[in-house]
């Protein structure tokens, strides 16, 4: 049987990896996003090992909105990035310093 210190291992796992590729990669802006990405799927293990500990659906229904929103930020974050890459033809983070419009 799973308990809840499982998940929450799992979530502190994936969350803590999540902040070693931002910290580690500061070059490559799509890496930074998986990496965004990959703390807000650990935090939202959390919710929905929460919810089911204490019988409580709420939890996971919070977290369809989250993935909702997170699906819509990154469509938005990829649409940047092409721009970027068409104007630029980079995606390195350090050319990234001048964004003038």
């Amino acid at each position: 049987m799973i308990s809840l210190s499982h998940y929450l291992i799992l979530g502190a796992i994936l969350f803590s990896i999540g902040v070693v590729g931002i910290f580690l990669n500061r070059k490559n802006l799509i890496v930074l996003l998986m990496a965004i990405e990959l703390m807000l799927l650990a935090v939202n293990t959390n919710f929905i090992a929460f919810s089911h500990y204490f019988n409580d659906a709420s939890g996971q229904l919070f977290v369809f909105f989250i993935l909702t929103v997170a699906a819509a930020e990154s469509a938005i974050g990829l649409a940047i990035l092409v721009a970027l890459f068409r104007n630029l033809s980079t995606i390195n983070v350090d050319d990234l310093d001048n964004l003038k419009g």
